[in-house]
Parts: structure tokens; sequence; C-alpha cells
């Protein structure tokens, strides 16, 4: 058995792979293929409508916003979120934590003023920045919820007058949210919802037309609502493929049955780190994310050889993003306890073969 620990694209639930692979063959008895049926045909809308009453139902959307399945990923959500919100003359704060965020901030400086409010560089984004200020004058404040490479995660969405838009790509339905509090999320799909070519947008409807822009109608997030994200042709495998995860996660329990697990599974990981002699974590403590474990060796001379071992016990995966190296397992809703202990129980062999 392989335990895949990559950050994304990432595992699905097994019957998720089976159901789509039946789909892919000949979609609900139409003797169509899922990745040949019309995106304006009846089958298809049905399948659209019930992935919003999902997204909806499982994350309590409130009335008053509009869930959007966009192409981009959260890449072109950087420059979308900009042209959308941020008036010519007016500024926008943006939180700094790792690449991911520097990114969204970087394309968000070609549109109009940027301020970063805080950043966590000068540590290597090994914490979540606290007690800053969002200038109350701003069209919106920006952060990322769950930093993959380093590790981190907010938890407590920072307190502000201002609208607040975050990219949670990779720890969206992972754990309870209170949406109401958010003006607009956008998360790529290929971490916990489905797989890549799909990108969510939860929209406050209010905020519509709010920069008072002239942008390419692609670009306009009215549009696409109007459209019912239809306005050109939508990304139907992926879209398809997330109802089924969603409905997987429905069955579940729902986001908070699949919090617990997160819990467990992060806890039962970070407490092997701290507790073998051989790894340390590299995240602050209290910012520890759930979703992506990263530790390195306390002698990084074994690294190359803890990953032989990780290769030869069928963990893939768990090499450290390029930019930071050490290990980073990517823990998200479909990874399994036993994927979890699969790791942990590599971990002390390694050490016990030291001994």
């Amino acid at each position: 058995m392989k335990h895949n620990f990559g950050a994304g694209p990432c595992i699905l639930p097994k019957e998720v792979f089976e159901e789509a692979s039946k789909a892919v063959i000949d979609f609900n008895g139409t003797g169509l293929s899922i990745l040949e049926i019309s995106h304006r045909s009846k089958e298809f809308e049905e399948v659209v409508n019930e992935t919003e009453s999902l997204v909806r139902e499982l994350l309590n959307v409130p009335t008053g916003y509009s869930i959007l399945f966009l192409q981009g990923g959260a890449s072109q959500q950087f420059a979308m979120v900009p042209m959308n919100l941020l008036p010519e003359n007016g500024k926008a704060s943006y939180l700094d934590t790792g690449v991911w965020a520097t990114k969204a901030a970087k394309e968000a400086k070609k549109i109009g003023q940027v301020d970063i409010v805080a950043s966590s560089s000068d540590k290597n984004y090994n914490y979540i920045p606290k007690d800053f200020v969002i200038p109350t004058d701003s069209a919106y404040f920006h952060y990322t919820s769950n930093n993959t490479i380093y590790g981190t995660e907010v938890f407590d969405k920072p307190k502000t007058a201002v609208p607040t838009v975050v990219d949670m790509s990779s720890d969206i339905l992972s754990r309870t949210l209170n949406i109401s509090e958010f003006d607009l999320i956008y998360a790529g799909a290929q971490k916990n919802m489905g797989p890549a070519g799909v990108t969510l947008v939860i929209i406050k409807d209010e905020l519509f037309g709010k920069s008072g822009r002239t942008i390419p109608t692609i670009f306009d997030y009215e549009a696409h609502a109007k459209a019912g994200s239809m306005y050109n042709t939508p990304p139907v495998f992926s879209i398809y493929v997330s109802m089924l995860n969603l409905r997987w996660l429905k069955a579940k329990g729902g986001i908070d049955v699949i919090e617990q697990e997160n819990i467990i599974k992060a806890r039962t990981l970070y407490d092997e780190i701290d507790r073998n002699p051989f790894f340390k974590g590299t995240a602050a403590l209290e910012d520890r994310s759930r979703m992506n474990v990263t530790f390195v060796m306390d002698t990084p001379e074994l690294e190359a050889e803890f990953l032989a071992l990780a290769k030869e016990r069928n963990l893939i995966g768990i090499k450290g993003h390029r930019s930071v190296g050490g290990f980073r397992a990517s823990i998200y809703n479909a990874l399994t306890i036993s994927s979890i202990n699969a790791l942990v129980d590599t971990m002390r062999e390694f050490e016990e073969g030291k001994k």
C-alpha cells in the first residue's frame, strides 16, 4: 500500500476514485463519458447544482453569498481579487506569511496600492505574525490561512473592520468556519475538495462591482455569478469529482467529524516529532498546521538515509519543498490515520536502527 503525503494534487478517498472511473466510461447511464458530455446538458446542470448545494450545506454558507466554480487556480485569484475589489485610488492590506501570500501581494501591486501589514519573513515564515494593525481605509484585508511550504496555519481570523479575503486553498473543508466572518474565500480544489482544475470562490454579493473598474468579463465575479459558473466551458470533470468527494464528506458526518479526525492525525505525528530525538518541527508550536507538517532531522546528514527508508516503506511525497528542505507530510482530509501510523512507525524504526 502506498501512503501519499504529497502536497497536491493530493489523494482522494478510494470510493471517489472508483465512482469517477466508472463515469469516465459511462456517466449515469447516458452512454457518454463524463469527459464528453455537454456542459449545457441537464445531467451536468444537476452536477453543478448538487456541488453548490453541498458546499453551502457543509460550510453552512449564509444567504447573500454566491458560490462560483472557476479556473486558473489560486494564482488567477491573486489578480481577480484586486481587479474586483480594489478601487483605482484605493489600497489593500496583505499579511505576508509565505510564498503564496507574497505572490498574492505581488499581483495586487500590479493593480493598485498594497500595504504589507506584517510579515514573518524574518524567521523564514515559521510563525504567524500577531498584533498587527490593519488600516481602516483599506479596501480589503487579504491573508493565506494555511502555508503549505512552511507548515503554519491561521486558526483565528484576524480582527478587522474592513472586508476580509482569504486564500484557503489548502485547509478549506478541513475545519469548522464561520463563513459570515469572511467576505471572499477562494480555494484551489486540489487539496481537500477534488482534483486540480477547479477553483472554489465564495463571495459576498455586496462585493460585486466594488472596484468600479472596467475589467475583462472573464475576470468579473459578477459575470460568473450571473452565468451560474457557466460563462465559459467549466472544468467539467473536476467539478464532478469534487461533487463525489463532497458527498463522501457529508456521509462521514461533515466538517465537525473530519476536523476531529484531522486533529488526531496531526497530534499523532507532531507527538512523534517532539518525542523522537532524530527529528524536530520547524513551525512555531501555536501556529502548527494540521494540513502540512514540516520537520527536519536533528542531524541533517541523515536526511537522505531516512528518505530512502521512507521510500522502502511506501511513504510517498514527504520530501520538503525545495525552498526549505527537510520533510513535509501533507495530511489532508482523505489521508487515513493508518498512513500517519505508518510514518510514525518508520520514524521509530529509524530511531531504533541508530541505537
